[in-house]
Order: C-alpha cells, then sequence, then structure tokens
C-alpha cells in the first residue's frame, strides 16, 4: 500500500501506476446476495448445477458485482492520511473483458490518471483501475473511476 500524508503529495503521481493490491476471492455467497440485492437472478450467476452445464463451466459474478468491489480493493492500494472523507463521484468508462468464475480471487491495479483541486480542502481524483482474475492474463474489469476526497481541517 501506498500511503500519502496529504493531498498535495497524492497530486504528484498522476501517471503513475501503484503497487498492486491484494487478492480477494469472490465467493457463491458474494454473488448471491448481490443477486438478491439487485434482482439479477439470471442462472449463470446464482445456480450452480445448470452453470455447470454452461460456457464457462461454473457460476460467474455479476459485471456490476465486479465493478462494486474497486473500491474496495483500491483501499488496498492507497490512503491519504490527512483525508477525512472520501465518496465515489462517477465513471467515465467500464468494460468487463473477461467472467470472474466463483472461486476466483480478484485484485486491482491502480494508475492515477487525473488530479484537480475543486477547493482549498478537496480534490477529484480519477483512477485508471484493472481488475485482474488470479492466473489470467486478461482483465475481468477496466473502469476509470472518479473520486473525491477531502481533507481533515487543521482545527479538527
Amino acid at each position: 500500500m501506498t500511503v500519502f500524508e496529504n493531498l498535495a503529495d497524492l497530486s504528484a503521481f498522476v501517471g503513475r501506476e501503484l503497487e498492486p493490491g491484494g487478492w480477494h476471492r469472490v465467493t457463491q455467497p458474494m454473488i448471491d446476495e448481490f443477486a438478491r440485492a439487485t434482482g439479477d437472478q439470471q442462472w449463470i450467476h446464482v445456480d450452480p448445477e445448470r452453470a455447470a452445464q454452461g460456457p464457462y463451466g461454473t457460476t460467474i459474478a455479476h459485471g456490476f458485482l465486479t465493478l462494486s468491489l474497486v473500491s474496495v480493493l483500491l483501499q488496498d492500494v492507497y490512503r491519504v492520511e490527512s483525508a477525512r472523507m472520501g465518496v465515489n463521484y462517477g465513471l467515465d468508462r467500464v468494460r468487463f473483458p473477461s467472467p470472474v468464475p466463483v472461486g476466483s480471487r480478484v485484485r486491482v491495479r491502480a494508475t492515477l490518471r487525473s488530479f484537480d483541486w475543486i477547493a482549498p480542502d478537496t480534490a477529484q481524483i480519477g483512477w485508471n483501475a484493472v481488475v485482474e482474475r488470479e492466473g489470467s492474463d486478461k482483465p475481468v474489469c477496466v473502469a476509470q473511476t472518479v473520486s473525491r476526497i477531502v481533507e481533515r481541517r487543521d482545527q479538527e
């Protein structure tokens, strides 16, 4: 994990890739909970017996489940010590080049693609996030994320 003292230190990393994060396993209970939360109960995700006969030989994670993991995966990659709050602001582009079979382990590689001050204590940052699956040469998710980080004020 790369630790930045403050947002100004982070700004110097535009264009640079940070060390990859740790591996996280995608389990069937995760997939099932995501299916319940979103109403996407397609058999390829939630029916292991039917999925065993399908194109991947097992269930696969929803693409949007994989995307939703980007935030937690980024927490393994960097931290800004002075941050008091960070929020997702949006996405500029997302693709799912390959599936995530149940039981797979994934991690993120992140390159800081943009940094803009939007207030004296707040920055909007963009990451090129590439979610990798252990043992595969092809990424499972490629996303351009946008977030905002607010620093603590001296009196807080």
